[in-house]
């Protein structure tokens, strides 16, 4: 690794493994910084851009899922990686803007050699050129209107927040058009871990218990 620490932000809203994976990385070399959730994420991204993302897809507020939506718009030239037990094996899951996936529960020396494979051979990390297409995630909340089925989606072109009626498509993923600028938007809506047939038990072990072997 060069002179110039490569930074790295871990959100997570378990402070346990927020802890343990910041001590784990500062020790290796990568300078650490943490949030509780995606949206203290974006506060600290906009006071410092770091090579890498390190986010749990499950959390209160502003989920992974939304989280790494806004970062490979906003700023694209960060790596991600998305972290969780609901999901297994290391495929990134459908619709997810993240160029990796982290299995809660693995080998910490699994995410150490994803880390490593995003660097080439001299020790940087290559440029991104795109921001790509991804799904904008939307998370039920107050701002919805769950009488008629309507989602409050923003629209990443123009920005502007309009409703519409939203059902899963192939894979998960479905579209719609912008209200406002006509702009065609796809969507997801963000699951709930009990929808992901994870058993209760899994679920909290997974929570931020990841096997440091």
């Amino acid at each position: 690794m060069s002179d110039t620490r490569t930074r790295i932000l871990i959100v997570d809203d378990e402070l346990s493994l927020r802890t343990s994976l910041s001590v784990l990385l500062g020790e290796i070399g990568y300078s650490v910084s943490t949030a509780e959730d995606g949206f203290s994420a974006l506060t600290s991204l906009r006071k410092g851009v770091p090579e890498f993302l390190l986010s749990d897809l499950f959390m209160p507020g502003m989920s992974g899922f939304e989280l790494t939506s806004v970062v490979r718009r906003r700023f694209p030239q960060v790596r991600t990686i998305v972290m969780s037990g609901a999901f297994q094996g290391t495929e990134v899951p459908s619709g997810v803007a993240a160029d990796a996936f982290f299995q809660k529960g693995s080998s910490v020396g699994s995410l150490l050699r994803i880390l490593v494979s995003m660097h080439t051979e001299d020790g940087k990390i290559p440029a991104r050129n795109s921001a790509g297409s991804n799904p904008v995630w939307i998370q039920p909340s107050g701002h919805d209107r769950p009488g008629d089925g309507q989602f409050a989606i923003c629209c990443p072109e123009c920005l502007r927040v309009f409703f519409a009626a939203a059902s899963a498509g192939e894979q998960g993923i479905g579209e719609t058009k912008c209200v406002h600028c006509c702009s065609r938007v796809p969507y997801s809506i963000v699951p709930k871990m009990d929808q992901l047939n994870v058993p209760v038990s899994k679920q909290i072990r997974n929570r931020g218990n990841a096997d440091f072997c």
